[in-house]
């Protein structure tokens, strides 16, 4: 059985939302974030050496980084849903966002939050973390121009692209980039999204403007 090593408010969350969607069997081992420092627990070092959420295990295989978890679950529990067929330019677009959301993408929205607790000793980063933002929020935000969903159907994709939306929402860039709005929108109202949260327990990564 797949077992989703379970992190709040982390993002282990797209995880449970992926195998919903796909109407896959797993089981779920919650973990809590220290109240203090917000750090995963020691117990996940347990499960991988790195200690960080997202990871799984099945068949006495562990798995770590969520581009690699959305993949593995994909092929082996997927069925041909949710990804272009291997051979295709889609498949190829999908793979890019598969590793874009983690590679490129994450990065300086993580600067933004970690600079931002240093005050005024941040300052001078600022403007190039926030070029940065506009530089991926932008790109992401024109390739949903005239479509629902990254490789316009709705594939795996959007699930590991979906914390990037998330976390920009939260940081109040949804009026700048109305396409990632729209789209953060729809994934949420989906069936398998509702579920997961269900599932997973409170997700709050700030506040929604």
């Amino acid at each position: 059985m797949l077992v989703v090593h379970h992190l709040n408010d982390s993002r282990s969350q797209r995880i449970l939302w992926l195998l919903e969607e796909l109407g896959a069997p797993y089981e779920i081992k919650f973990y809590q974030r220290d109240a203090t420092t917000r750090l995963a627990p020691p117990e996940l070092a347990a499960v991988h050496p790195l200690g960080k959420s997202p990871v799984i295990t099945e068949d006495g295989l562990a798995i770590n980084e969520s581009g690699a978890i959305v993949d593995y679950i994909v092929r082996k529990h997927g069925h041909g849903k949710l990804a272009p067929p291997v051979g295709t330019a889609a498949h190829e677009k999908y793979l890019e966002w598969l590793h874009y959301a983690e590679g490129s993408a994450m990065l300086p929205l993580l600067l933004n939050m970690y600079v931002g607790r240093l005050g005024e000793a941040g300052a001078p980063l600022h403007p190039r973390i926030q070029g940065e933002m506009a530089n991926h929020l932008s790109y992401v935000n024109g390739a949903l121009a005239g479509q629902d969903w990254l490789l316009g159907e709705f594939t795996a994709a959007d699930v590991q692209m979906s914390f990037v939306g998330e976390v920009a929402r939260a940081f109040g860039q949804m009026d700048t980039y109305p396409n990632i709005k729209g789209w953060v929108e729809r994934f949420q109202a989906r069936p398998a999204y509702v579920t997961a949260l269900e599932k997973g327990g409170a997700y709050n990564l700030g506040p929604a403007k």
